[in-house]
């Protein structure tokens, strides 16, 4: 059985991702305890809020270096993937810097709002294992900020411009939506997460 542990991050979304991999079957927890972290399957970097405040809990948890030691499969979602770039415009503050990248704030023009909220399509882009079987669905979005399709992008979303939906690097990956509240195809994306080893 799987077992995942979702990081203390800030963030507030953590009972419905943990009700999400309980409902597929896996042990799921809340922690920030170093060896806690290295025991688990899987690791699940949650966010919501600002990449300032992100990434002040992780360094006030001293989680950085934890997270770049990492070997097993992990997840960043929504702000949580963010923060696995090098740098975020918002507060133009040091991230991670596990993925090459800037996050940048979306655009708003005639027609587009900002925060781009809601349902949208996803189109895969190339073949990874996290996106088996959810290509051209919708998933739930709730974001100012994102970054510009790249060499990482394993899935495009269009919102005035386009923009990475998802990402992988060697064992990390992230989703800037909510597979947690984006129904049978957010509940596939994370079965298929669970389904990777490291």
């Amino acid at each position: 059985m799987a077992n995942v542990v979702l990081l203390n991050s800030g963030g507030s979304n953590y009972t419905s991702l943990i009700a999400a991999f309980r409902r597929l079957g896996a042990d799921c927890e809340l922690s920030s305890d170093p060896e806690r972290i290295a025991q688990a399957s899987h690791v699940v970097l949650p966010g919501v809020g600002s990449a300032a405040s992100a990434m002040q809990a992780i360094r006030a948890q001293n989680l950085a270096p934890v997270i770049t030691a990492l070997q097993q499969p992990l997840l960043g979602i929504c702000l949580g993937m963010q923060v696995l770039f090098d740098v975020s415009e918002e507060s133009d503050i040091d991230c991670l810097g596990l993925i090459p990248g800037r996050v940048c704030q979306l655009p708003v023009s005639e027609g587009i709002r900002v925060p781009h909220m809601g349902w949208n399509n996803v189109r895969v882009s190339g073949a990874h294992p996290l996106m088996k079987n959810v290509a051209d669905r919708d998933f739930y979005f709730v974001h100012s900020y994102a970054v510009a399709e790249n060499s990482y992008s394993i899935g495009l979303c269009n919102h005035g411009q386009t923009f990475t939906a998802a990402v992988a690097r060697k064992n990390r990956m992230g989703v800037q939506f909510h597979p947690e509240r984006s129904g049978e195809q957010g509940q596939q994306l994370l079965a298929n997460f669970l389904e990777m080893a490291a």
